[in-house]
């Protein structure tokens, strides 16, 4: 198994190095077959792993970039002033092949806009995508596209559906996903005409097409991949933010209510654990930035260490998948007009 390179934007997200540093070393401690690259203030950098009892070595190396993206920077000066920002060089070296793969916490639409002005997109692709996963009854659920494009046309849900088939097969080594189309019900005349005219693509992609799902098939893990535009899978993912946080409240608040339930919340105290590991939302960070020419992972900006490194983890997984080998194919066999089985097999 070759080595796998992952250069970290060391000084995006609300706390940079403190955190990004940290998680390299711990993704390093897990995977010790991984080189990182640690771009940004060196200076910077090289203190946080002093403090952190740790130098640089055959595995982890510093590549310096003399200016950072703020988190309220505008896009016009992420992608035309800052040309040496930690941001901007971490997509330099995966167009450069020096890294596989790229990863950062920072601004959501700076880090968009600059890895497609310096990776482009692949061929076949108009739009990259945003995708994540939701845990679900059945493990997790790829969700696409969650903000990047909030106005799609049929095609694009079609290649988002693409792209998203073959991110699970990646990760989850399932070479034939499963497929669903959000709606707002299950039959065929729901929905716009948009969703409407998507649903009759897919169909007809060779895809493993289950049809349209709706909001609850998200977590019961009816699909593997659910497809749909940004405007809709943002409004998901924040609702969905916004509901664990609102669960996670009220028990707190209801087991101390009184000693009655103080002594109930005791005893179910491994319940609650497990319940809090399988709904924890650091262990699902790291979105995809999808269609690139390149693999790009988006952190949440406020990670903690544990979270950032499941996106330098999520990075190497799409690596070893070979994610962009499999977009590439399947998009190359939906334009030839093949279904997915004849193309493998071809």
């Amino acid at each position: 198994m070759r080595e796998i390179t992952i250069a970290i934007d060391a000084m995006g997200g609300d706390h940079g190095p403190h955190v990004t540093v940290k998680a390299a070393l711990q993704a390093l401690r897990a995977e010790p077959d991984i080189n990182i690259v640690l771009v940004g203030l060196e200076d910077v950098i090289r203190a946080e792993l002093k403090a952190n009892r740790a130098e640089t070595g055959t595995h982890l190396r510093i590549h310096h970039a003399s200016e950072v993206v703020k988190m309220d920077d505008p896009l016009p000066v992420a992608l035309r002033i800052k040309k040496n920002s930690s941001m901007r060089l971490t997509a330099d070296l995966v167009k450069r092949g020096e890294a596989d793969a790229g990863v950062s916490a920072g601004n959501t639409g700076a880090l968009m806009a600059v890895s497609r002005f310096v990776l482009k997109t692949l061929p076949g692709i108009d739009r990259p995508a945003i995708a994540s996963t939701l845990p679900s009854r059945t493990g997790s659920t790829y969700v696409l596209d969650l903000g990047a494009n909030v106005d799609c046309g049929a095609e694009h849900l079609l290649q988002f559906g693409i792209m998203g088939a073959a991110l699970a097969a990646a990760i989850e080594h399932k070479e034939r996903p499963s497929v669903g189309l959000l709606n707002i019900g299950e039959e065929d005349i729901k929905g716009n005409e948009v969703v409407k005219r998507a649903g009759e693509l897919l169909k007809d992609s060779g895809l493993n097409f289950h049809g349209n799902v709706e909001g609850d098939d998200i977590y019961k893990g009816t699909v593997d991949v659910v497809v749909c535009d940004g405007f809709v899978g943002n409004i998901a993912l924040k609702t969905s933010e916004g509901l664990a946080k609102l669960i996670g409240d009220q028990l707190r608040t209801e087991f101390k209510r009184n000693p009655l339930t103080m002594l109930a919340g005791l005893i179910a105290q491994p319940v609650l654990r497990a319940f809090k590991r399988k709904l924890d939302p650091r262990r699902y960070n790291g979105a995809s930035l999808l269609g690139l020419n390149g693999v790009i992972i988006k952190s949440h900006g406020s990670a903690d260490v544990f979270a950032f490194t499941q996106a330098v983890h999520k990075a190497v997984e799409e690596v070893r998948g070979g994610l962009l080998r499999r977009i590439a194919e399947q998009v190359g066999n939906h334009q030839n007009g093949l279904p997915e089985e004849e193309g493998e097999a071809a």
